[in-house]
């Protein structure tokens, strides 16, 4: 009588695990190379970027269409100190928020007094809508919108965002 031989061929366990480390370890080095929370940050950032250009143009195309001055809100801005941009009309200032609860600028310092209403550029056209910074390490609202406006004696006005997520400080002065 013949014996049948036990043919079946496969993996051994060594051999299966060695496999399945190659590809965790190639999985960490392609998530590692990726590093998602740097490019979710620089995405930010670059919205960011593009808020604080489409309302600088706006104030500069409203100067432009009004000989040269400045929206009456702008205008009456104190010379080299920042205001945090916002949206709430008829309050001092355009501040909404109770005393000391003011989201902090981490690259100015603005009081909480301090702040600038933009909204008329945005009804008068200038403006499709008052932006508001994409939440990074702070919580921004339509009040207070996590960008910042001063104006200098030459007239010159900066816009800036308050958070750049450790990617190189977004402002832009004309």
């Amino acid at each position: 009588m013949k014996r049948e031989k036990n043919t079946m061929r496969g993996f051994t366990l060594i051999e299966l695990l060695i496999v399945i480390g190659l590809i965790a370890i190639l999985a960490g080095v392609v998530f590692v190379a990726l590093d998602p929370l740097t490019r979710f940050a620089a995405a930010r950032n670059s919205r960011r970027a593009a808020d604080v250009s489409s309302i600088l143009s706006a104030i500069r195309v409203h100067q432009v269409d009004n000989g040269g001055n400045y929206h009456a809100n702008i205008a009456g801005l104190t010379d080299d100190t920042f205001y945090m941009i916002g949206t709430a009309s008829g309050n001092p200032g355009c501040q909404n928020e109770p005393a000391g609860n003011m989201p902090v600028c981490a690259t100015q310092a603005i009081l909480d007094s301090n702040c600038v209403d933009i909204v008329p550029l945005s009804t008068l056209g200038y403006l499709g809508v008052v932006p508001q910074s994409p939440n990074g390490s702070k919580s921004w609202s339509q009040a207070n919108t996590g960008y910042y406006m001063s104006r200098n004696a030459n007239n010159s006005v900066t816009v800036g965002a308050c958070e750049d997520e450790g990617l190189g400080a977004i402002k832009i002065t004309r």
